[in-house]
């Protein structure tokens, strides 16, 4: 059924006039025209790797050079610094594209094929959010290119949402209203293949456990003592024992982020960092549910006091067949990432260090067919655009900035993306972006087609609650232990 949809919708773009095809063709002119200037972009943002809440000088970056075109930029969304929304035109449609920035932290790596860490960095775009942002940047201006030049009614909105990795930041744009009146969202990410399948994700809550004990001599007056560190590693155990209890799609996992500082000192402070991920964020609550209670029985039988603050809570995608559709028909038409003979020696040399069954070199160059893509296939990750996607009608595509095989959050990724390899896949990803905007301003009735079925995904009387609660933005959540 999927693929007849696909179809149809190939056909009414097909079928429309010469003249409504050519503003995509402009679109897609205007991001090649602005390469060169938007590689350097990426690549400072590259360069400056800048964590979760912090990311001031590369949100400024693509504040300015927005703002340098004419888009009215309202920055501090939700008492977020890094925030901002950039709005050009007036009315409706408003159609929406979403940039990211953040860098991970504990993984960083050379623009080099072989192993080759930054020594003096402490992050990297393992998960090429410097060209996520970038790149829709790069959409957005070409929109407003032509909708000033053809008068072009509605709005295009590009919101730079900071500290996806982890720290929710579109979780409180949602929360706050700024989607409300946006019509349709769009956005992409990095990735080794070229794909527009509507996919879900893992819905996602983490939290910081925090173990308060009694400090003593270790070997001297350990009677004296209780141990934090007792703490966590009685709830780890405990947590690790109801793996074998809980629905099979369900994903924990845990880092120990301060355990004590002398193995003489019993640590009277010790903190764990908890994902608990599900494909439906009922269940996520659940299960949420009975770690705070492992966490509890924990503190009770090591005799120490525990507290928990609720870091992120992430929805899990709402898919939309009906926009994913648009974006793949572009996708089709953009093609894939094509390399040059300097780009492949750099492929075949990455290579080397994935798994032998990844996919071919090859792949680059190819768009997937279109498959939809839910329950047990839908993908192991979590992402805050699950907030915006039961907010609104959202869609996004994967182009290949990285070698094929390469995972995200790995150094490869980090390597390829420094590199013009991803800045191919960057403008792959900005073009189909922009095509399908025109589209979407052109033909209104795939905004209210993609509206029914979002409507109808969601469920009668549906109401967002965010699974964060009232908490502010956790603005430090990269700092420290113990804040």
């Amino acid at each position: 059924m999927h693929q007849r949809s696909l179809l149809a919708v190939l056909a009414i773009l097909a079928a429309a006039p010469v003249a409504a095809q050519d503003p995509k063709q402009a679109v897609a002119d205007h991001v090649m025209a602005h390469a060169t200037e938007y590689e350097q972009i990426a690549m400072q943002i590259w360069d400056l790797a800048e964590v979760g809440y912090m990311e001031h000088e590369s949100s400024g970056l693509l504040q300015n050079r927005l703002a340098a075109a004419g888009f009215t930029v309202t920055a501090g969304l939700a008492d977020i610094p890094t925030a901002f929304v950039a709005s050009y035109g007036s009315g409706e449609p408003v159609i929406a594209i979403l940039a990211e920035f953040d860098a991970l932290p504990g993984i960083t790596q050379d623009r080099t094929p072989e192993r080759n860490p930054i020594d003096s960095k402490p992050a990297g775009h393992a998960c090429g959010h410097h060209l996520f942002g970038t790149g829709s940047t790069a959409a957005a201006l070409a929109v407003r290119d032509w909708m000033e030049s053809s008068g072009q009614s509605g709005t295009i909105r590009l919101y730079g949402t900071p500290a996806e990795e982890g720290g929710g930041g579109k979780i409180y744009l949602a929360r706050g209203g700024f989607f409300d009146d946006v019509d349709v969202v769009l956005h992409w990410h990095a990735g080794d293949a070229n794909s527009a399948d509507p996919t879900s994700s893992l819905a996602n809550i983490s939290a910081k456990f925090r173990f308060r004990g009694i400090s003593a001599h270790a070997a001297g007056a350990p009677e004296r003592g209780r141990s934090a560190l007792d703490g966590v590693e009685a709830m780890n155990q405990m947590v690790n024992m109801m793996r074998e209890h809980v629905p099979q799609a369900t994903r924990i996992h845990y880092v120990t982020t301060y355990g004590g500082a002398a193995p003489n000192v019993v640590p009277d402070f010790a903190e764990v960092y908890y994902y608990v991920r599900h494909p439906e964020a009922d269940q996520v609550r659940e299960l949420f549910d009975r770690v705070i209670e492992a966490a509890a029985g924990a503190a009770l039988g090591t005799e120490t006091q525990m507290e928990y603050e609720v870091i992120n809570g992430v929805y899990n995608l709402l898919p939309n067949v009906t926009l994913a559709e648009i974006i793949h028909a572009n996708l089709t038409a953009v093609g894939g990432v094509e390399y040059t003979e300097d780009e492949m020696r750099f492929a075949r040399v990455v290579r080397q260090s994935l798994p032998e069954d990844a996919r071919p070199l090859e792949s680059a160059a190819q768009v997937k067919p279109f498959e939809l893509l839910l329950g047990a296939r839908s993908g192991g990750g979590s992402t805050d655009v699950g907030d915006v996607s039961w907010n609104v009608p959202t869609a996004g595509l994967r182009t290949a900035t990285w070698v094929p095989g390469t995972s995200s959050h790995s150094w490869q990724a980090v390597a390829a993306g420094g590199t013009s390899i991803g800045t191919k896949g960057m403008l792959v990803a900005a073009k189909t972006i922009a095509r399908s905007a025109v589209d979407l301003f052109q033909q209104p009735d795939l905004i209210r087609r993609a509206r029914a079925e979002f409507e109808e995904r969601r469920g009668a009387d549906y109401s967002y609650i965010s699974l964060v609660g009232d908490r502010p933005p956790p603005l430090d959540y990269r700092s420290n232990p113990g804040g």
